[in-house]
């Protein structure tokens, strides 16, 4: 085979694979918000789908985030965060560990998980999402901790990624603010910011 014709087939191959990790089945669409994302005045929608039934993830549940097109006012893909959220996606799953995403406001988009169900450790995070620069971005992530055998042990903690400016039970923290897409985000990078280490 010509190298050209590899290198097409490759691409192609890739083109599909992509294409085929963002093709939701409706049964997988655990929650759904509307707001206006970009703030051009036209409703977007973002959604929470479960994973698909042979994924075996921890953190599966995915993050897909679609604005109005421009010329057609049709909702077009604009973010896909595949695994990023952890939580029970079942109608008969564990009461407690729902996850659920919410339009704000300010046009940003939150989306919570917990554990306030099972075992001593109870917490609920909070992603905030924000429009930038053409790009969904994580603005801001709040944690909130609770040990259920040690009422001292808990912990609130609000951090703005942007800014790396946080505050953690009552006490200012400050890391170098970061711009990071949904894509990139990881859960470890809040909790640094959080004075996890500390």
């Amino acid at each position: 085979m010509k190298p050209l014709v590899v290198a097409a087939l490759i691409s192609f191959s890739a083109t599909a694979a992509a294409a085929a990790e963002t093709t939701i089945a409706p049964e997988r669409i655990i929650d759904a918000a509307i707001g206006d994302w970009n703030k051009d005045g036209k409703p977007d929608l973002a959604l929470l789908v479960a994973p698909a039934p042979d994924d075996q993830a921890d953190d599966s549940i995915g993050i897909y985030i679609y604005l109005r097109d421009d010329e057609h006012s049709l909702l077009r893909l604009a973010a896909a965060a595949p695994n990023k959220v952890w939580g029970s996606t079942e109608p008969d799953g564990v009461f407690g560990q729902e996850p659920s995403i919410k339009a704000l406001p300010n046009g940003s988009i939150a989306v919570t998980s917990q554990n306030d169900a099972i075992g001593r450790d109870r917490w609920e995070q909070t992603l905030t999402l924000a429009f930038r620069n053409n790009a969904f971005v994580v603005a801001g992530y709040t944690y909130d901790y609770r040990d259920t055998l040690n009422p001292d042990g808990g912990y609130s903690c609000d951090f703005n990624v942007l800014t790396g400016k946080a505050t953690k039970g009552g006490k200012d923290l400050k890391t170098e603010g970061k711009t990071i897409k949904i894509g990139d985000w990881e859960d470890d990078f809040g909790q640094k910011g959080c004075g996890a280490s500390e």
